[in-house]
């Protein structure tokens, strides 16, 4: 894959703001919850550690001093990638960000066909990240470029469809488990909730999806704005 080539076509942030300066203060250190390596470790492809490697000082491998955290992660992680860390959000460099940091926290969603129907989001960080928590601020530029970096990525690395099969797959056992609706954007940039066990998709609004801890109780308050 051209590293070089995705990065430029999968730029634009997520919102029009600063989502990272929504969430921080719910963070202990202040900090992103997506730049905090105790909430999420990035991982990049093998091919993409080097490119960022030959353009960047901003990343290192990750390290960890507790070697059964360093071992559950690696087990989790995808053969081909590999954990890593940068400076901080203080010193990012937009183009050099990788592909899971662009992405975070939004994955590729499949049905049980094996269609590749939009972005879903990765549940363990509901009461986390602000914008699961506000999906109808996300850009519409955006998910266009989510999705048709995607589709080069499946085009260029078939295999990699078989780690978001599973993870759709997975997402539809837990929340089928909860009687919960799985959260979905389509290439349209439209809204639907899809029924776990049968797939059927219904349409709404974005306003209406839930909120999550402290961004929910926030929401429920006279002037949410002050502190969103």
């Amino acid at each position: 894959m051209d590293y070089d080539l995705l990065y430029k076509g999968f730029y634009s942030p997520i919102t029009r703001i600063d989502c990272g300066a929504k969430c921080a203060p719910y963070n202990e250190k202040a900090v992103p919850f997506c730049c905090d390596t105790r909430h999420a470790v990035p991982t990049a492809y093998d091919a993409e550690w080097d490119y960022l490697q030959s353009n960047t000082d901003l990343w290192h491998l990750w390290e960890v001093a507790d070697e059964k955290e360093y071992a559950r992660l690696r087990s989790k992680t995808p053969a081909g990638h590999v954990l890593i860390e940068c400076k901080g959000h203080l010193h990012c460099q937009r183009q050099f960000r990788s592909l899971t940091c662009r992405s975070f926290p939004f994955f590729p969603y499949f049905d049980k066909m094996g269609i590749f129907l939009g972005l879903s989001y990765y549940w363990g960080y509901e009461e986390r990240c602000w914008v699961i928590s506000h999906l109808d601020q996300i850009s519409p530029v955006y998910v266009k470029e989510f999705i048709q970096t995607y589709h080069s990525i499946f085009e260029s690395k078939p295999e990699e469809r078989a780690s978001f099969l599973y993870h759709s797959a997975v997402m539809r056992r837990i929340f089928g488990r909860k009687h919960r609706a799985i959260p979905l954007i389509d290439s349209q940039g439209q809204f639907y909730k899809i029924t776990p066990h049968n797939g059927r998709k219904h349409r709404i609004l974005a306003e209406y999806l839930p909120k999550f801890g402290p961004y929910r109780v926030a929401a429920l308050l006279p002037f949410p704005d002050e502190i969103l």
